[in-house]
C-alpha cells in the first residue's frame, strides 16, 4: 500500500474508531489468532500492547474484516512461563481453532513457542521477543519476528558509541537469552567499528532479582569509560537509582537498550538518567506522517499516550492482516509462504519480513534521554531502519544452518 493510501485509510479508520460505540455484528465465523503473553507478570508492556492490538482490530473489522470475515484475537496469559506457554499454544491450535499464533515478550518463552511451531508446522509471529536465536541459530520455517532484533538495536547503539573516545566498556544485562545476546551483539558490532575497545567488566543479575547496589559498585570498581546497560523494567529503575546515588554515571557515556521506552522511562519520573543514549519510542516528538497519525488515533481512542508496546501490538495486527490477504486463505502453509518478503505499511513506514531469516525490517528510534516537565523523554533522536543493521546474508545463512 502506498503511503498516501495508508494515510487516507488510517485517517478514516481513526474516525470510525473514535466515533463508533461498538463494532458491527458479523454473521460469519471469525478468523481466530492465538495471542499468548505475560499479561500479569509484565503488565506495563503487555497492557499497552493489547490496547494496540484492539485498536487495530477495531479498524480492520470496521472496514470489513479480512477475507470477508471478522478478525478475532484469543488472548491467553502464560504467566511468563515457557511450559505454560507451550500448553496454551497447543490448546489454541487444537481446541480453539486459531489459524496461527503470535505474542510473547520474554525471549525464553518466545523460543519455547517457536520450537513448538516448528514441530507442529504452525505459523508463529514473535511480536516482541528480541533474542537473536529466534531468527538465527534456532530459526525455523514457521517462526517470524516483527520487532528489530537484539543485534539490530545493539548495532545501532554501537554505531553511536564508536563516535566517542571511550575505550574501556562495562556491561550489565539480565542473565538469560535476551541479555546474553545483547551483550554479545554490542561487543561484536562495536569491536568491528572500533577494534581498540576493551570490555573490562560484566555483570549478570538474575532477571527481576537485581541487587542494584552491589552491581553498581562492581561496575564502578572496573573504572570503565562507558557502560552498556540491558536491564529493563523494575531492574532498570533500581539500577538507575543505585547507580545515581553512587555516582556511577557521572562523566561516563551510558548506552541503554530499550531504556528510552515509555514503559520503563515513565515510572522513573524526574530520576530519568539524563544523557543516556538509548533505543526507545519518542511518541510525543513525532510530528508528521503515519507515526503522528497513529499517536493521535491512539490518544483519541484511549485518552492516554501510546507506549512502544502499543505500537508493536498495532503493527502485529497489520502484519497478520497483510499475510492473510497475501495468502488468500487461512491455510497454514499458505500463511507461512505469504510471510516471505511480505511488505507491510505501518506507522514507522514500510517494512518487510525478510525471506532469508524471517526477520522484519522494523527499525528503532535512537536518541538521548533528557528531562522535560519533570519527566524523561528522548531528544535528538533519529529513526534507524532495521534492514540497515543486520549481518551479511552469508553469515545469516551460516547461523541458521538447516533451520531456514
Amino acid at each position: 500500500m502506498k503511503r498516501k493510501t495508508f494515510l487516507k485509510s488510517l485517517v478514516g479508520a481513526a474516525a470510525i474508531a473514535v466515533a463508533a460505540v461498538g463494532l458491527p455484528a458479523f454473521a460469519q465465523e471469525t478468523i481466530k489468532i492465538g495471542e499468548i503473553n505475560h499479561y500479569k507478570r509484565m503488565a506495563a508492556f503487555a497492557g499497552p500492547y493489547k490496547l494496540g492490538i484492539e485498536l487495530a482490530l477495531e479498524e480492520v473489522n470496521a472496514a470489513g474484516g479480512v477475507l470477508g470475515k471478522p478478525l478475532e484475537f484469543i488472548f491467553r496469559d502464560d504467566q511468563g512461563k515457557p511450559g505454560e506457554a507451550v500448553k496454551i499454544a497447543e490448546e489454541l491450535m487444537t481446541r480453539d481453532g486459531a489459524v496461527m499464533l503470535t505474542g510473547t515478550i520474554l525471549s525464553n518463552v518466545g523460543l519455547a513457542i517457536s520450537s513448538l511451531a516448528a514441530e507442529k508446522k504452525y505459523v508463529y509471529l514473535a511480536s516482541e521477543p528480541l533474542a537473536d536465536a529466534i531468527t538465527w541459530e534456532k530459526g525455523n520455517d514457521y517462526t517470524f519476528r516483527l520487532r528489530s532484533s537484539t543485534y539490530m538495536q545493539a548495532a545501532m547503539l554501537a554505531e553511536e558509541a564508536a563516535k566517542t573516545d571511550a575505550i574501556r566498556y562495562a556491561t550489565i544485562a539480565p542473565n538469560y537469552a535476551y541479555g546474553k545476546d545483547a551483550v554479545a551483539a554490542f561487543k561484536k558490532a562495536l569491536t568491528a567499528l572500533k577494534p581498540d575497545v576493551e570490555f573490562v567488566a560484566e555483570q549478570w543479575p538474575a532477571l527481576f532479582k537485581i541487587d542494584a547496589g552491589a552491581e553498581a559498585q562492581a561496575l564502578e570498581r572496573a573504572k570503565p569509560d562507558a557502560i552498556f546497560n540491558v536491564t529493563f523494567g523494575g531492574d532498570l529503575a533500581k539500577f538507575v537509582r543505585e547507580g545515581g546515588t553512587r555516582g556511577l554515571f557521572e562523566g561516563r557515556n551510558v548506552y541503554g537498550l530499550l531504556s528510552g521506552e515509555p514503559e520503563y522511562l515513565d515510572p522513573l519520573g524526574d530520576e530519568a538518567p539524563e544523557g543516556w543514549v538509548v533505543t526507545g519510542y519518542p511518541w510525543a516528538e513525532i510530528t508528521d506522517g503515519p507515526g503522528k497519525l497513529f499517536v493521535e488515533t491512539y490518544v483519541a481512542r484511549y485518552d492516554d499516550h501510546p507506549r512502544i508496546g502499543s505500537l508493536v501490538g498495532y503493527m502485529t495486527v497489520q502484519s497478520i492482516v497483510a499475510a492473510l490477504e497475501k495468502a488468500g486463505s487461512t491455510d497454514g502453509e499458505a500463511i507461512r509462504a505469504a510471510f516471505a518478503d511480505l511488505p507491510v505499511s505501518t506507522p514507522v513506514g514500510d517494512i518487510k519480513f525478510r525471506a532469508i531469516d524471517h526477520q522484519a525490517t522494523m527499525g528503532a528510534y535512537v536518541g538521548t534521554i533528557a528531562l522535560k516537565d519533570g519527566k524523561g523523554t528522548m531528544v535528538d533522536w533519529v529513526y534507524k531502519y532495521g534492514g540497515d543493521y543486520t549481518l551479511p546474508d552469508e553469515e545469516v545463512m551460516k547461523l541458521r544452518g538447516s533451520g531456514n
